[in-house]
């Protein structure tokens, strides 16, 4: 998988988090996943398809976390992971995917973007639609970490 294609992503959620909730993600290594077993307690996912590729991505959150980016963006921190905590990350994917495909269309990538959908709870699967590898990274935060997962394969 291209790096070219996955840095924006990678960028565009710590820019999101940074300016939307002024708190820093601390990236780490990026690693192959094999299994659809989600790392965190609610993720959203989106589909991506453009001319050159097609794929998703998932951003997954530990409940700890996404409360405490609700609490900095919202002024509001729940007990649990509720209605208004997975339209967050639900807008959340939706800010990220965003602000990816204007660093992408710069390099000449273009993708129409699906609306996200957003699953929790403990042990739920993320399911990408494409068949190419998935990489995983890491993001830690003092509140709890959260997950891009990217999958992308080549249009024919």
């Amino acid at each position: 998988m291209n790096v070219e294609f996955i840095n924006p992503f990678l960028v565009s959620l710590i820019n999101v988090i940074s300016t939307m909730a002024t708190m820093d993600l601390k990236p780490g290594k990026p690693q192959l996943k094999n299994h659809d077993l989600a790392k965190g307690d609610v993720s959203g996912l989106i589909g991506m398809v453009g001319p050159k590729t097609r794929g998703s991505l998932s951003i997954t959150f530990e409940q700890s976390l996404i409360l405490e980016i609700m609490n900095k963006m919202l002024g509001e921190k729940p007990n649990i992971i509720n209605d208004e905590v997975t339209d967050l990350v639900g807008e959340i994917t939706n800010m990220v995917t965003g602000g990816a495909k204007n660093l992408l269309s710069e390099k000449g990538y273009d993708f129409d973007m699906a609306t996200p959908a957003v699953v929790s709870g403990k042990n739920h699967t993320i399911s990408h639609k494409a068949r190419g590898k998935k990489i995983m990274m890491p993001f830690t935060h003092e509140h709890g970490n959260a997950f891009i997962e990217i999958c992308f394969e080549d249009a024919k």
